[in-house]
This record gives structure tokens, C-alpha cells and sequence, in this order.
């Protein structure tokens, strides 16, 4: 089902258009966490700390191609917003065979490199044979990994974001059986859970690129689009490659984080690994709301509609705010419940941790929700530069205080936390400061002019 999102009610459009992209993103969540759920109670806490940073580790990688197909979304969502069909077909051949090749240097480099990533992370001796065994199977998931984003992003740049629910769920379901399968079943340890993970993303993966290509033929490439036009390839990659190293740089920081935190060794680490399961759950329909977001802008920013554009950034920021609040509140009142849903009965001082971790962070979950805005508009309008910027400031301020107050021994790991909601808010300051003055001048003067040249 495809949606027009430069015409129709603004905040109802927008909403139904989020809704599948947050529904999605639940499933994804919840097939992590069960992954989490299945590991910690039959593997115990080592197994849960090992596979929780190697979760870490995969979120950094995948960033990669993450940033690239969102950054290639955008492109196609303003060239669907001028209706020019050619140019977007144009597109979608070149940046998939961009990406593709850039999928194939990452998943070898990673393999070849995979040792020394887990020395770079500071994993305990404890964990490191564990996690060099999840992650030498989950790697080889990662051009699934690259086939759905890509489709999916693609899918939701011309209004279909129902399609890659859809596949989504199928994975999801077919995760969790797996995973009981291998698991618990076949007694195949953390290789038995990537393993249900990976036939997992193969099947949401392929199943999507075979829905795009039989029932979406104005996105399908004809014989006089498949060449490598350097102008094109030009532009696509200033949208990709800037909005790849925003992900990237945002997932390295955690990564950076991540590292931080084993130092603390396998208690630290494992409540770490369930609460930012809770943490990432918390605030995931945000997340998707900001993407979602973002493709109604650029639509509309690629169809010129300037007062859909004012009415989309109020409507979405007062919604956000809302939520915000409201998860936050249900965080902090059940953070030891959530807790004891991840560690097992009478580990007491590793749900403490994970209760401190989750009330600092809960309570400032409005932070993020609106850096996920500032991060789609700027996507959105073509300047996906300026994301790069406020993920510096996001994340360059959180890993700087991670380090310099958890060396204090007052402080210790609550100084990680704190880094966190600190990172957010600086960064959402200079994005609305920067907004405000770029955003009067060049996006927002009134009239049917009243936006810039594309």
C-alpha cells in the first residue's frame, strides 16, 4: 500500500504512514530481546554479556549500511516528490549496486579483522570465546542485513512502508521457533542463536527484494537505467555517504561507550546488555517516527510544499513530546520489573546497576526523541552534513564524560550514564539554534516560493 504524503491531513497522514515502520521496528526489537531472554536464562550471565556487546558491535556495522540505504532514501523520496520516475529508477540501480559492493568490503573486512575488534572492545577472557563464536556466525548475516534496509528504504520513500512490516514479522516469527530450536532444542549454545538470527534476516532480506521487484514496477530499474552515471553516483553519494558516517559516528560512539563499560567487567557489562535492550525498546517508536518524518519532508520538500513542511515539524514535535514524557515516566516507575525480566532471581547488585542505568537515561528520553527529528529533517532537506554535525556534538560530548567521570571514583559507572542524556541535549540545542536561523532564511519564508532550489 502506497501513501501520497504531500497531499492529505498532515498529522493523520504522517501517523498511519510511522505506524508500520514503529510496528516493524517492535517485532525487530522483540526478536532481540528474546534473543536476550533465551540467552540469559539458558546460558547463562557470561553467554548474555557476550552476545548484549556483540549486539553493540553489529549495531556499529550495520550503522554502515543503514546510513547508506537512509541516505539513498531520501534521494529517492524528493525524486518522487517531483514525480520524475526515470530519474528515481536511475537511482535505485546505481546506489544498490554502490552499496552492494561497499556490503561485500565490509563483511570480509570484518571476519579478517574480527580478533582484534573484541582486543579494541576490552571484552573480558571470560566472554571473548563466546563472543568471537556468536559473531563469526551473525557476520554472515550481514548482506541480508543490506538487502532489507535497502528495500525497505526504498519502499518507504515512495509511501509503502507496509511491505517491509509485513516481512519483518514473517522474521520475527521465524527467529523466535529458531531460536527454541537451537537454543534450547539442539543445545548449539550463542551459534545456535545467531544462526536463528541470520535465517531470520535471509528471509526478510530476499522475501523483500523479491516483493519490490514483482509488485512495485515504478521503483524497478529499466535496461536504459542500469549504467553508472558519475553525476548521479555524485549525488547519491553526498546523501549516502554523510548520513553513513552520521550512523556510523552515532554507533561508534556507543561502540566506544560499549568498550568503556566492559572495563567495568562481566556484572557491568551484562546489566549493561539488558537494560539498553529496555533502553532501545523505550524510545524505538521515536526513532521510527523521526524516519518517517523525514520521508514526509522530503517528499514534500521535493514538490515544493513549504507549508506541509511548517505543519509536519509542529505536528511531529508536539507528538514527540508527548510520548517522550509519557515512557518516561513508565521507565523510571518499572525499571526493576523491566530488570527482572533479563537476570535471573538473586542477582541483585546486576539489576541495581541496570535500575541506575535505565532512571538516569528513562528520564531523559525527550532528548533523544527530538535529536531523531532534527536528524530526519536535515536528511530530509538536503543537508545531510548538518546530521553529521549534531551526532559530533551528540556523541563526542558523551564518550568525552564517559572516560573522564567514570575515572572518578565518586562517580564510577554512573558517570556513563550521565554522559548520555548530556550528549542529547547539547546536540538538540545547536540543531534547533542552527534551525532557526537556516530555516527562516531558506526554507520557511512565506509565500509558494517559499523553499529552496533543489
Amino acid at each position: 500500500m502506497q501513501q501520497d504524503l504531500t497531499r492529505g491531513p498532515v498529522g493523520r497522514t504522517m501517523l498511519w504512514f510511522a505506524l508500520p515502520m514503529i510496528l516493524g521496528n517492535f517485532l525487530q526489537q522483540c526478536y532481540n530481546i528474546v534473543d536476550t531472554l533465551i540467552v540469559g536464562r539458558f546460558l547463562g550471565t557470561a553467554a548474555l554479556g557476550a552476545v548484549g556487546s556483540a549486539y553493540t558491535l553489529m549495531t556499529f556495522l550495520t550503522s554502515v549500511l543503514l546510513g547508506l540505504a537512509m541516505g539513498s532514501g531520501a534521494v529517492f523520496s524528493i525524486r518522487w516528490g517531483q514525480g520524475d520516475l526515470d530519474g528515481l529508477r536511475e537511482r535505485v540501480w546505481i546506489s544498490f549496486v554502490l552499496i552492494a559492493l561497499l556490503t561485500a568490503v565490509l563483511t570480509a573486512a570484518s571476519f579478517w579483522g574480527l580478533d582484534g575488534i573484541l582486543v579494541l572492545l576490552q571484552v573480558p577472557a571470560e566472554n571473548f570465546g563466546l563472543m568471537r563464536d556468536y559473531l563469526w556466525v551473525i557476520l554472515w548475516g550481514v548482506p541480508a542485513t543490506f538487502l532489507y534496509n535497502f528495500m525497505a528504504c526504498l519502499l518507504r520513500s515512495v509511501g509503502n512502508s507496509t511491505a517491509p512490516l509485513v516481512f519483518l514479522a514473517l522474521a520475527a516469527g521465524t527467529n523466535v521457533v529458531l531460536d527454541l530450536l537451537f537454543v534450547v532444542g539442539l543445545s548449539w549454545g550463542v551459534q545456535g542463536a545467531a544462526g536463528a538470527t541470520v535465517a531470520a534476516q535471509y528471509l526478510s532480506g530476499a522475501g523483500l527484494l523479491l516483493y519490490g521487484l514483482r509488485r512495485c514496477p515504478q521503483v524497478r530499474p529499466r535496461r536504459e537505467h542500469r549504467h553508472l552515471a558519475g553525476r548521479v553516483a555524485g549525488e547519491i553519494s553526498q546523501f549516502s555517504l554523510l548520513t553513513c558516517v552520521q550512523q556510523s559516528v552515532m554507533n561508534f560512539g556507543i561502540l566506544m561507550v560499549q568498550g568503556r563499560v566492559n572495563s567495568f567487567g562481566p556484572t557491568v557489562m551484562a546489566a549493561f546488555a539488558a537494560a539498553v535492550k529496555i533502553d532501545s525498546f523505550a524510545y524505538m517508536p521515536v526513532q521510527d517516527f523521526g524516519n518517517a518524518f523525514s520521508t514526509f519532508i522530503a517528499q514534500n520538500y521535493g514538490a515544493k510544499r513549504p507549508e506541509r513542511i511548517r505543519a509536519g515539524i509542529y505536528t511531529a514535535a508536539g507528538s514527540v513530546v508527548l510520548f517522550c514524557v509519557a515512557v518516561s515516566a513508565l521507565v523510571c516507575g518499572l525499571a526493576r520489573p523491566l530488570m527482572g525480566l533479563f537476570v535471573e532471581a538473586g542477582e541483585e547488585e546486576m539489576v541495581a546497576i541496570g535500575v541506575g542505568y535505565l532512571r538516569i537515561e528513562g528520564a531523559f528520553y525527550v532528548g533523544i526523541g527530538c535529536l531523531f527529528l532534527l536528524y530526519g529533517f536535515y536528511r530530509a532537506v538536503a543537508m545531510p552534513g548538518m546530521s553529521v554535525v549534531l551526532t559530533v556534538f551528540s556523541l563526542g560530548t558523551r564518550v568525552a564524560l564517559a572516560y573522564t567521570l567514570s575515572a572518578i571514583p565518586a562517580i564510577g559507572v554512573l558517570g556513563i550514564w550521565w554522559s548520555v542524556p548530556i550528549g542529547w541535549f547539547l546536540a538538540d540545542a545547536v540543531g534547533l539554534l542552527y534551525g532557526a536561523v537556516w530555516g527562516r532564511r531558506f526554507i520557511f519564508p512565506r509565500g509558494k516560493e517559499g523553499i529552496s532550489k533543489i
